[in-house]
């Protein structure tokens, strides 16, 4: 699964949209001429923020010329399978690497890459570091010699790498340990 892929010169996004407005979020998808919003929420709810809703969302960006497409069901950082899960119940995402649904929902993902299909992926944490968009997905991706880029919390294009070497740093070890690119922030319960 993790063989490369011939270079592409649109590179993959995540956008987070954390504290934006809908107004801002349809705005960077214009900017970097996204035309696949995919959305990779396990729950796709937003109850500070309902204009985020899978179905108000949705609508929101066809109305927009964007295609909304949904794989927090297979993609979500809450996965329904139990063996993505760690004792404390954290999301491992290694764990999650070899989940069936995973495999499926990447294999979706990576032909939209290769199709050149102007393709975002989209979850709620603003901050790329903070989301399984770039431990998990963002890292399977780059494994592979695609290119990731992140629309940082200021808007700007933030490579893959530098998220990761900003994960890595001193700081954020001390607050949330060496396993932190490798599972998820804080303990969910796992779905039974």
């Amino acid at each position: 699964m993790l063989d490369t892929v011939a270079r592409v010169s649109r590179p993959l996004l995540t956008l987070g949209y954390g504290n934006r407005q809908l107004g801002d979020v349809l705005t960077l998808l214009r900017v970097h001429e996204v035309r696949y919003l995919i959305d990779v929420r396990s729950v796709p709810y937003s109850r500070f923020n309902p204009v985020f809703s899978k179905d108000n969302l949705a609508t929101a960006v066809e109305k927009a010329g964007i295609r909304y497409v949904f794989m927090g069901d297979s993609l979500g950082g809450r996965p329904n399978d139990r063996s993505c899960y760690d004792e404390a119940g954290h999301v491992d995402y290694l764990a999650c690497r070899e989940s069936l649904d995973f495999k499926d929902g990447f294999g979706r993902l990576r032909s939209a890459f290769e199709q050149d299909a102007g393709a975002a992926i989209f979850c709620s944490e603003l901050r790329p570091e903070h989301c399984h968009r770039t431990k998990l997905i963002g890292e399977v991706m780059a494994e592979m010699g695609v290119p990731v880029e992140h629309i940082d919390a200021d808007g700007s294009l933030t490579s893959h790498g530098a998220v990761m070497e900003r994960l890595h740093d001193a700081q954020m070890s001390l607050l949330g340990g060496a396993n932190q690119a490798t599972r998820s922030r804080r303990a969910i319960a796992a779905a039974s």
